[in-house]
């Protein structure tokens, strides 16, 4: 018998991310929410991401958005990505492209605002 409730919302951070981790993976979700840097795929419910941007001066553009460098470190970081796939998360091609799986979509990051803030310009 199955103690879980059916209804109870996932563990957060079920798969143990690290920070760097965490804060990647909403940024990677940023992107992928964007179509001018993501593709959805087809089967699957999953995203490629086909362009990370480059950081501009101390910040990098993340759709409307923006981060800092430091919080978007991982962006660029191919360990984060395999990280990021060891855990079924996403499927990297470093440093061309990303695909998130359905999963790495849906994964509660609670990052998101605290790595994503208003343009600056």
């Amino acid at each position: 018998m199955n103690d879980a409730e059916p209804d109870m919302p996932p563990k957060f951070n079920a798969s143990k991310l690290n920070p760097l981790q965490l804060r990647t993976l909403a940024l990677l979700q940023e992107l992928a929410r964007d179509p001018r840097t993501s593709t959805p795929v087809e089967s699957g419910g999953e995203a490629l991401i086909t362009l990370i941007p480059q950081p501009h001066g101390n910040h990098v553009h993340i759709g409307r958005r923006v981060a800092s460098v430091k919080d978007a470190s991982g962006l660029w970081n191919e360990a984060v990505w395999n990280a990021l796939a060891r855990k079924g998360l996403a499927v990297p091609n470093f440093p061309v492209a990303i695909r998130l799986t359905a999963e790495g979509l849906a994964y509660d990051t609670r990052m998101r605002e605290k790595v994503l803030h208003g343009s600056d310009h």
